[in-house]
C-alpha cells in the first residue's frame, strides 16, 4: 500500500488568519429548523461534557467534548461536523460517543471563517463560510485536536474519525493524512470534486494512500452523492476500507432531526461504526 502523505500546504499558511468564532453556537442551525420530532437528545449522566478551547495553528478554537466522568485513558474519537458547524447534533453524537466509553471531541473547524449557525439560507451559508475553509487548516485543526485529547485524559493510540456530509469527506482526507489514525467512519461525504488552491485534493484521490482503513456509509437515493461515484471510490480503495449503501436512504440519513432520517439505517450504520473501530483498535 501507498503510504505516501496527503500533501497540503503547511498548516502555519492561515496562521494569520483572524478568528471570527472564540465560542461554539448554541442549538440548532437556523439553516435546518425546524427540528424534526424523530431528533435524539442523549443526557449528560455518566458523563463530562460540554465547551472546551483548544490550542490550535493561530491560536485557540472553541470544541465540544464528552467523556466518561471516571476512568480513563480514554479512546479518542474525532466528530467532524456537517455542513451546519458544531451545533446540537454534533454535540449529541459525542455524547453517543461518551456512553460507548470513549473521548469524543469536536473541534468548530469554522472558527476562522465564521459562524453558520446564524445563517439561514444553505447557499448562503457555503458561499460566505464553508467555500472559504482551507483543507490544509482543517488537518491542522484536527491534529490540534488529537493533541489536546491527548492531555486531557485521551488514549491518542486509539484513535478513529467520524464524520457527516462535509465531515463525511473530511474523514477520508484525514485518514490519508495521519499515520497515527486507527479507523474512519465517513458518512454521505462527497469523494468526488473539482481540484482548486483550498481543497487540492478529494476522496478518490487519495483512495489507494489511506494510512487507517475507512468505513464508508452512503445512501442510494443521495440526489448529492452519484452511486457511480460511490462505486468508483469502492473499486479504487486497497487498505481494507469498505463501503455500504443503504437502499432508499437519502443524503443525511443519520440526521435524526431532519426529515431525511432514516432510523434503520442510521442505527445499523452506527453499530457498524462502533464494531468497525473496535476491530481496527479505534476502540
Amino acid at each position: 500500500m501507498n503510504k505516501e502523505p496527503i500533501a497540503f500546504p503547511q498548516a502555519g499558511e492561515f496562521d494569520r488568519r483572524g478568528f471570527l468564532m472564540t465560542k461554539l453556537a448554541t442549538g440548532f442551525a437556523l439553516a435546518v429548523r425546524p427540528v424534526a420530532a424523530t431528533t435524539i437528545t442523549t443526557d449528560t449522566n455518566g458523563l463530562v461534557a460540554g465547551e472546551v478551547s483548544i490550542p490550535a495553528p493561530g491560536g485557540p478554537i472553541p470544541g465540544y467534548r464528552a467523556m466518561p466522568d471516571k476512568g480513563g485513558p480514554f479512546p479518542v474519537t474525532l466528530v467532524v461536523q456537517e455542513i451546519f458547524g458544531v451545533h446540537e447534533h454534533i454535540k449529541d453524537i459525542c455524547r453517543r460517543f461518551a456512553k460507548a466509553g470513549h473521548l469524543a471531541v469536536a473541534p468548530e473547524l469554522y472558527a476562522r471563517q465564521g459562524d453558520v449557525s446564524k445563517i439561514s439560507n444553505i447557499q448562503e451559508v457555503i458561499s460566505t463560510v464553508v467555500s472559504k475553509v482551507p483543507d490544509a487548516q482543517v488537518m491542522g485543526d484536527l491534529d490540534a485536536a488529537v493533541a489536546w485529547a491527548g492531555s486531557s485524559k485521551g488514549d491518542t493510540g486509539k484513535l478513529g474519525v467520524t464524520g457527516f456530509c462535509w465531515g463525511g469527506r473530511i474523514v477520508w482526507l484525514y485518514a490519508a493524512h495521519n499515520p497515527r489514525l486507527k479507523a474512519g467512519a465517513a458518512w454521505y461525504g462527497r469523494l468526488v470534486g473539482q481540484p482548486s488552491e483550498l481543497t487540492p485534493k478529494h476522496p478518490i484521490d487519495v483512495a489507494a494512500s489511506l494510512r487507517a482503513p475507512v468505513l464508508g456509509l452512503y445512501g442510494e437515493a443521495d440526489r448529492g452523492i452519484p452511486l457511480d461515484t460511490v462505486e468508483r471510490m469502492r473499486g479504487a480503495v486497497k487498505n481494507g476500507s469498505e463501503i455500504i449503501v443503504y437502499p432508499a436512504a437519502q443524503h443525511g440519513f443519520h440526521a435524526d432531526y431532519r426529515p431525511s432520517y432514516d432510523k434503520a439505517s442510521a442505527e445499523d450504520g452506527w453499530k457498524r461504526l462502533l464494531a468497525w473501530f473496535k476491530k481496527h483498535g479505534a476502540a
